[in-house]
Parts: structure tokens; sequence; C-alpha cells
């Protein structure tokens, strides 16, 4: 069963940004597709089981960015 969860991303200004993010975050066991709104910060992941919120946190920092607190 997939699962589909929404984060808030800080700092994410155009499409390397994106790239980045999104590379990270594939890398994460289980992901399956990322989709990220730049204009609003959404990234949504969809994984095989939920994801751990810190592991989706320090895939994004390692990208350079950051969760919004509370996403």
């Amino acid at each position: 069963m997939n699962t589909t969860t929404t984060y808030q991303v800080e700092g994410m200004t155009c499409d390397h940004c994106v790239r980045a993010v999104t590379g990270e975050l594939l890398l994460l066991p289980g992901v399956q597709r990322v989709d990220v709104d730049l204009g609003s910060g959404a990234v949504t992941v969809t994984s095989d089981n939920p994801l751990d919120r810190t592991d989706v946190a320090e895939a994004v920092d390692e990208a350079g960015y950051a969760l919004a607190e509370g996403s």
C-alpha cells in the first residue's frame, strides 16, 4: 500500500532547488515518486510505507533546504 505525504520546504527558488530536493528524497528507501510545487514549496512524496519525518528532514537538509515547522 502506497503512502502519500506532503511537506513544506523552505528556501526553494528555482529548478535546481527542485532537482536537489527531489534527488535526495528519491534516495530514501521505499520512495517511489516526488512532486514539487515550487511556488508553494509543497513537496509531495509517495512511498511504499510511511516515512520517518526525521529521515525526510535530513534528506531535505542534505539538499541544502529545510522542512517548515509543523509540516
